[in-house]
């Protein structure tokens, strides 16, 4: 892959071989997060787990404490009166069978879908798009829910859903790169500290093998996982 200059000028601010603190991992991000725009900060964790077994499949929701420095859209798909309380909460968007037909016919400008249970059944039949995209509604991750205007506010304030994926991989955003240097710290923490509680009992050997944090146009910076609590 060819690299430009000013990611090859970045990536020498970076030893390749070092596994560095979270604050000393933050400080290098910031340094070598150099493109014109506000770029994201982006996790990666490796778990030593199978996400083919259904105990190991890695999902959760944490609340990052300075949020992740952006506008999330929200739609809730619900009946009268709760789509009024979304609303009403700070959604975008709410309502049942006219975003239903926009998302079939492939509207898909929202960060986070969240639904009354009652509407599940309709919601439901449109797995096939929303299920690709990580859109699909979830009670585990709080996106089901009666009390839409909590759930709505929570996603406001910073709450966001991981999941891991097919290579036991963990990805997600937890800030911007012109966020203070605590408020990176904070949210990482707060990240892996809620990755490290969900380690299923059913998992052997190293349960946080790697982490990695980058900028969206950087290079990864590794993290000592001896940084977490529970490894």
């Amino acid at each position: 892959m060819k690299q430009s200059k000013r990611y090859k000028s970045a990536s020498t601010k970076i030893e390749i071989k070092k596994l560095y603190t979270i604050d000393e991992a933050v400080a290098r991000v910031k340094d070598t997060a150099t493109a014109k725009f506000n770029e994201s900060v982006d996790i990666a964790v490796r778990l030593g787990v199978d996400p083919k077994k259904a105990d190991q499949a890695i999902r959760g929701t944490v609340a990052l404490p300075h949020g992740i420095g952006k506008e999330v859209r929200v739609l809730v798909l619900a009946r009268p009166p709760r789509d009024e309380e979304a609303r009403g909460a700070g959604a975008e968007h709410a309502g049942l069978a006219e975003y239903i037909q926009k998302i079939q016919a492939g509207w898909a400008d929202i960060d986070v879908i969240i639904a009354t249970p009652d509407v599940m059944g309709e919601v439901g039949k449109l797995g096939k798009v929303l299920g690709p995209r990580g859109l699909m509604p979830n009670p585990k991750s709080g996106t089901v829910t009666n009390d839409v205007a909590k759930a709505v506010k929570e996603v406001k304030a910073g709450k966001i859903e991981f999941r891991v994926d097919k290579s036991g991989i963990l990805h997600a955003s937890v800030g911007k790169a012109k966020f203070e240097p605590n408020q990176l710290v904070d949210n990482i923490r707060a990240f892996l500290n809620t990755v490290a509680r969900l380690r299923p009992s059913t998992a052997k050997g190293t349960y946080i093998k790697s982490i990695s944090i980058s900028s969206t146009m950087g290079p990864g910076v590794a993290v000592d996982r001896n940084q977490v609590a529970a490894h």
